[in-house]
């Protein structure tokens, strides 16, 4: 009897290193980081062990351990107090994203500051645009994010990675980039961005719950597929350079659908809920977080990721670095 011996190539570990289709790497992985207002200040999030709120003057010694693990892309939100109904905090000079982007690259010019831009950290209703009659308002929302943008840009960011999912969000900030002279900054869109209960952990750490209804209205409803080779296929139209899905683990599909319709590069958000119930698990010895995690983002990687935005990136850094001493 003739049968194929697939086994062949499973025989050792030597063998399955030299027949592994994809590989994970320091360089895919950007690292997000909470920046609070406020001193000597460095407050774990509750339902994110691992995970801390950093005051600035905390902040460099903070982003120096992921920049020594190998890390060279962060992602920054602001954590704030002073809101208000329109978000002035997201797109005011010395905003506290902005003020963290200038003192992070004078300290690491090389490391990518990659700059959250939304309103919702900052607005006292937790919405991510402005509120007429109860509702989101899409374009005079447009006209924030865009002095978001900009003013992020001027701080110093590298890369523009709007989250509001607003129609033309992608259109009206590439205009204002390019009016303002920052031709040169790619913008990376949240372009396919479900209404997921996997953010819970994420609003804790941000404090961006709305204080009203939800977000279905501009995010995505997660039973839809065809919905985002839509959202995709405009924001690359629209001047997109990295088109981001979020999130990933339950949507494993998409990011293939994604990438297999789109030639720039994917990004994957490995998001607070998917962190939040591996540590959950791991803190109760129900599972080897090391070995999960491993397979997590390369399977994310397998779906046809480029870059993957995970809060285990130090951890991933560590344990990479240590296998390959």
């Amino acid at each position: 009897m003739e049968f194929k011996r697939h086994r062949r190539l499973r025989s050792s570990t030597s063998m399955r290193s030299l027949v592994r289709e994809n590989h994970l790497r320091v360089d895919d992985f950007i690292y997000p980081m909470f920046v609070i207002e406020g001193e000597n200040i460095k407050n774990e999030v509750p339902s994110m062990p691992g995970v801390y709120q950093v005051s600035m003057d905390l902040l460099v010694d903070e982003v120096r351990e992921a920049y020594e693990l190998g890390i060279r892309a962060i992602m920054f939100f602001g954590v704030i107090t002073a809101k208000d109904e329109i978000g002035t905090g997201a797109f005011v000079d010395d905003g506290i994203v902005q003020e963290a982007t200038r003192k992070v690259k004078k300290e690491f010019p090389d490391l990518l500051i990659v700059a959250d831009t939304c309103l919702c950290e900052y607005t006292d209703h937790g919405h991510c645009g402005v509120i007429h009659n109860h509702d989101v308002d899409n374009d005079e929302s447009l006209i924030l994010l865009a002095k978001t943008a900009v003013s992020q840009a001027k701080a110093g960011a590298d890369i523009i990675a709007p989250s509001n999912m607003m129609d033309g969000f992608v259109a009206v900030i590439r205009q204002a980039l390019d009016e303002a002279g920052y031709t040169n900054i790619p913008i990376m869109s949240y372009a396919v961005k479900y209404a997921s209960s996997f953010y819970g952990p994420f609003r804790d750490a941000a404090d961006s719950a709305p204080q009203f209804g939800d977000r279905k209205t501009y995010q995505m409803d997660p039973a839809n597929r065809l919905e985002a080779l839509r959202e995709a296929e405009s924001d690359i139209e629209e001047g997109a350079d990295f088109i981001m899905v979020k999130p990933a683990l339950s949507f494993l599909d998409i990011v293939r659908d994604v990438r297999n319709n789109c030639d720039v590069p994917v990004v994957a958000y490995n998001v607070s809920g998917e962190y939040a119930m591996i540590k959950a698990a791991s803190q109760n010895g129900w599972i080897n977080e090391k070995e999960l995690v491993l397979e997590m983002l390369t399977s994310m990687k397998r779906a046809g990721a480029d870059i993957i935005l995970t809060y285990f990136a130090k951890d991933v850094a560590a344990w990479l670095n240590e296998d390959n001493r």
